[in-house]
């Protein structure tokens, strides 16, 4: 197998451990909108309500209690870290994350910030209680809950959802790309001087490596957009929308990254030559994933209809080793499983059962990917290059939006995607760290400097990219929908106003977007 093509499996090594987290609000969906209408509206509350002060100074404290113990048994105990250090820090992750999501729910911060900033909190570069090498032994962990990430996500998109938004994600995806890779490559190049590793760089070896900077910007988070979608429940067309670019974007990432390298290879060597080996390599794994995730969802969604018991045990033993496997075999395991969800839930009756069965997980998977996500930020390097990594980011930031509203208008989508369509697109994690890995061992004479910048300009997504999407879907109207006993109490003013209003529209009116008619 070619290097190009080991170099591309880094993309899905990374984003397996770093990155993928599908959110799993389907199951929640369907079951809070039951028992909501078993539920007097009175006592609609949100569970962020119903806590108050003391409660919030009794986690500030717990958690302090927490850090406190770890800290003194680490100054107390000697000896290399080993099992026990891993089963600490993942305990300490577990708890800190938590804790800390609570607490930031007071200020209207997601839960995902609370995650990422406990991980920064306990991680080496702060307060050094969960160091790297724990950090790393955790990625074990982190390609399980992938497995059960990635099913579940795929089992969110139907066929329906996607046909209706075929024409806006087309146009989505097309501008964002050109948008992204011209209008951020020009600034990286424009801002040369300012950034060192490409000092001694002939002009034509800039523009590449500008070209390659703007493929990793065009990455996304699926971690980051799914996982609110465990904590708010959202449902209607923006929801819809942003679950349906970001997973489709992960295989274009994956297409133009083989494009752009076969590209700078020549930018950088002439003599080089084009390798039309490396197409076919692509095509070898998107096809293999597909196939070999088709034939994972026919055998899930007999098992849920014949057998069915015991759904999370069968996940569990299939994750590992079937990851395992699929990376032995130079194939996507993230595809893969996305494939399998999907397959389950559009040519079965099985997709609300596997989504309930991954559910139960989704606390535990969140806290995990997140926090660890966090103890991996550097905060020393993003230091030395701070000002060219806000730049880049507000940058990208900027253009995501633009492209965002013009494709919106283009495909004359609803009013609320083309004012909050964007607002999922932000945030960057662990693809964008794998395509920079790839981009490193490519190209090692600008590597290091170009890896330092992009986590710099990826841990600022990271962080401002939820914050985003949840004022999106706050704005927009669609927080809580799924499960209407999760949110705050609405006037019965309010109530019979919506109702009037759907009833002058006329009872052969089509429901609004993710309704059922």
């Amino acid at each position: 197998m070619s290097g190009a093509h080991r170099n591309r499996r880094c993309v899905v090594g990374l984003f397996a451990g770093r990155d993928g987290a599908q959110a799993v609000s389907g199951a929640h969906r369907r079951r809070g909108a039951r028992d909501a209408a078993r539920r007097p509206q009175g006592r609609l509350v949100s569970a962020a309500a119903r806590k108050s002060w003391g409660e919030r100074a009794l986690q500030l404290v717990v958690l302090l209690v927490a850090i406190g113990l770890v800290w003194g048994a680490q100054r107390t105990m000697s000896g290399e870290p080993g099992t026990l250090a891993a089963v600490t820090g993942l305990g300490l992750l577990l708890l800190a994350g938590t804790l800390v999501s609570e607490l930031v729910e007071v200020v209207g911060l997601p839960h995902l910030t609370g995650y990422l900033l406990a991980g920064i909190l306990v991680g080496p570069h702060v307060l050094g209680l969960v160091d790297h090498h724990t950090v790393e032994r955790l990625g074990v962990v982190n390609s399980l809950a992938l497995a059960l990430i990635a099913l579940a996500g795929g089992a969110e998109l139907r066929v329906e959802s996607l046909r209706r938004a075929a024409r806006s994600l087309l146009w989505a995806h097309l501008l964002q790309l050109v948008a992204i890779i011209v209008v951020v490559g020009g600034v990286f190049i424009a801002l040369r001087r300012h950034i060192p590793f490409l000092d001694g760089l002939p002009t034509l070896a800039v523009v590449m490596v500008a070209l390659l900077w703007g493929v990793l910007a065009t990455t996304r988070s699926p971690s980051a957009v799914l996982g609110l979608l465990t904590q708010l429940r959202p449902k209607g067309p923006l929801t819809e929308m942003t679950l349906a670019f970001v997973m489709s974007s992960d295989v274009v990432v994956i297409l133009l990254l083989s494009v752009t390298l076969a590209v700078a290879r020549l930018g950088f060597d002439p003599t080089a030559g084009f390798e039309l080996s490396a197409f076919a390599d692509v095509g070898h794994e998107l096809l293999g994933s597909t196939a070999l995730g088709t034939t994972l969802g026919i055998v899930l969604a007999l098992y849920l209809r014949y057998g069915g018991r015991n759904v999370l045990l069968v996940l569990l033993a299939l994750g590992l080793p079937t990851s395992a496997l699929l990376d032995y075999i130079h194939l996507d395991p993230l595809l893969s499983f996305m494939v399998a969800g999907f397959v389950v839930q559009n040519f079965s009756a099985g997709g609300d059962k596997l989504l309930h069965a991954v559910e139960k997980t989704g606390a535990i998977v969140f806290v995990v990917f997140f926090a660890t996500a966090g103890a991996h930020l550097d905060l020393a390097g993003f230091a030395l290059i701070w000002p060219i990594a806000l730049a880049l980011a507000s940058t990208r930031m900027l253009v995501t939006v633009g492209a965002a509203r013009a494709a919106s208008r283009i495909a004359d989508d609803a009013p609320i995607i083309r004012t909050w369509g964007w607002s999922g697109m932000v945030s960057q994690a662990g693809l964008a760290l794998g395509v920079a890995l790839v981009i490193v061992r490519e190209f090692p004479e600008f590597g290091d400097g170009f890896r330092t910048l992009a986590i710099g300009v990826v841990g600022v997504n990271e962080l401002l990219g939820p914050v985003l999407f949840k004022l999106g879907l706050d704005r927009a109207g669609e927080s809580y929908r799924g499960d209407e006993a999760a949110a705050p109490a609405r006037p019965r003013a309010a109530v019979a106003d919506e109702s009037a209003a759907r009833a002058d529209a006329g009872a052969d009116a089509p429901p609004p977007a993710g309704q059922p008619g």
